[in-house]
């Protein structure tokens, strides 16, 4: 499968985000767009009214680390998210109900799970969705280590869907992203490792690896 780039713009200047954005916008696939409520996780980041100041022809993939994510749906589809991403913790009694809600705004749906949460846990819905975000930190702050131990959900869920779209997220750089390859993710999501790089292309194509 292709490999595909979604910097995360959580390491932004958001000061000058649209020439941030500008400035990868070219190299990359995906804009990966962490939405923080500051109760799931134990940061605050940015919602709807700053997506909708984004100004990009790449599809935007909105990560919600909320609970209760089914409240925002509406507000992500006034903004044209392209993707809304799911954790499956903050959803665990109305995770289908929500797929179909943001189903039926014509979005894509992806599911996340916490690296403490085991593949079992989406394994049903899978078939349903258009992506799987593995994360490989926990969420809520950028730069984190990334932890090894998740490989083995993406290497599963790879072999049960051979074409379903898997996402990994935390601590990727030019080394972690060949295990994440190797092991079957395909679209790679990265903040700092782009962000804060001297040289963001050289950075990017460092990531560029075919599995």
């Amino acid at each position: 499968m292709k490999i595909k780039i979604a910097p995360s713009i959580l390491n932004c200047d958001f000061g000058k985000l649209n020439e941030e954005i500008a400035s990868i916008e070219k190299f990359v696939d995906i804009l990966h767009l962490d939405v923080m409520d500051g109760n799931f996780v134990p940061n605050l980041s940015f919602g709807a009214p700053i997506i909708e100041k984004i100004k990009t022809n790449l599809p935007l993939d909105c990560h919600l680390m909320v609970d209760h994510p089914e409240t925002y749906i509406e507000d992500f589809a006034k903004v044209n998210a392209d993707i809304i991403t799911i954790h499956e913790e903050t959803c665990k009694n109305n995770l289908q109900d929500i797929i179909e809600q943001i189903k039926a705004k014509n979005i894509k749906v992806g599911v996340a799970i916490n690296p403490d949460t085991s593949l079992e846990a989406v394994k049903e819905i899978l078939g349903s969705v258009d992506m799987l975000l593995v994360m490989s930190v926990f969420p809520g702050f950028g730069g984190q280590s990334f932890m090894p131990e998740v490989l083995e959900k993406i290497k599963e869920a790879r072999s049960l869907y051979p074409d379903l779209d898997i996402q990994i997220d935390g601590g990727i750089n030019e080394e972690t992203v060949k295990e994440a390859v190797y092991a079957g993710a395909n679209i790679i999501v990265a903040g700092s490792f782009i962000f804060k790089a001297e040289d963001r292309e050289k950075a990017i194509k460092k990531l560029k690896i075919e599995n």
